[in-house]
């Protein structure tokens, strides 16, 4: 399972890159996995988010899921990509998957987030759940 060390986590299986004040965000290869085939993405509204609220959802032929901000900020753009092809989560979740950009000049909220060897302990831990 493919865990890249530049990004961060969240126990909820988002990743965020950050880029100066910007943070892409998206799900993670083992939520796209655990989910199936992705089906449909609610993108977030481009407006101000708070950790931790939920600002999107991932529906596959599993279940419907949904998706939380990781960090607070704004989101400023989507992946319009996602909704018109939500098989590129499933095909590519930390490359052309991304599901949105917050701006955050608080990088705190990142700096909090998981690093990937917590991210795998936790996944470690799930799959032998």
């Amino acid at each position: 399972m493919s865990v890249p060390d530049d990004l961060r986590y969240t126990t909820d299986h988002e990743w965020v890159r950050r880029e100066g004040d910007r943070f892409t965000i998206g799900i993670t290869a083992f939520a796209q996995e655990a989910l199936g085939d992705i089906v449909f993405v609610e993108r977030p509204k481009i407006e101000d988010v708070v950790a931790g609220d939920v600002c999107g959802e991932i529906e596959s032929t599993k279940s419907v899921s949904e998706l939380y901000a990781p960090i607070s900020g704004k989101v400023i753009v989507t992946n319009e990509q996602v909704t018109g092809n939500p098989g590129v989560v499933n095909a590519d979740p930390y490359g052309d998957g991304w599901i949105a950009v917050i701006e955050s000049e608080d990088v705190s909220g990142f700096d909090a987030l998981l690093s990937p060897a917590q991210y795998e302990e936790i996944i470690a831990a799930s799959a032998a759940g």
